[in-house]
């Protein structure tokens, strides 16, 4: 099954706060893309695997103690079905992203910190997802 022109692309989001997943679903929504959320969970890899996204954004940090992003990061990158999915880490975490920062760099992770603002969201979504610059740009075109 191939996939048709006027598909629109699906990003999943993970998070662990409400707040922050519709947040993103407003933003994804507004950038005409289909969004999927979900809560870190113990079977997460299947889920992914269901869900079949496009581009995965996720926090590093999710839970009180664990770094729970930094580790499903690294199961998608280890497992051969979903290590070619574009990743983006939006994260509070400074210092975790800093100390990464050459694995995420040659995985071709980017990395946009808390607090962005949504510009440069919309920015590494575009990038990732290699779509036009927006989608007020595409409806514009396409009533020329």
């Amino acid at each position: 099954m191939t996939e048709s022109a006027d598909q629109r692309k699906r990003v999943l989001v993970v998070n662990d706060t409400q707040e922050i997943l519709e947040l993103f679903e407003a933003i994804l929504g507004g950038m005409a893309l289909e969004t999927v959320l979900m809560s870190y969970a113990p079977r997460e890899l299947d889920r992914i695997r269901q869900v079949a996204p496009d581009l995965i954004i996720l926090d590093f940090l999710m839970g009180d103690r664990e770094p729970l992003g930094w580790q499903l990061l690294q199961k998608l990158k280890m497992d051969r079905r979903t290590d070619a999915i574009p990743i983006i880490v939006c994260t509070g975490a400074v210092r975790a992203a800093n100390e990464q920062q050459g694995y995420l760099t040659e995985q071709g992770v980017t990395v946009i910190l808390k607090p962005f603002n949504v510009d440069q969201l919309e920015e590494a979504v575009r990038r990732a997802l290699e779509l036009p610059t927006t989608a007020r740009d595409i409806a514009e075109e396409g009533a020329a």
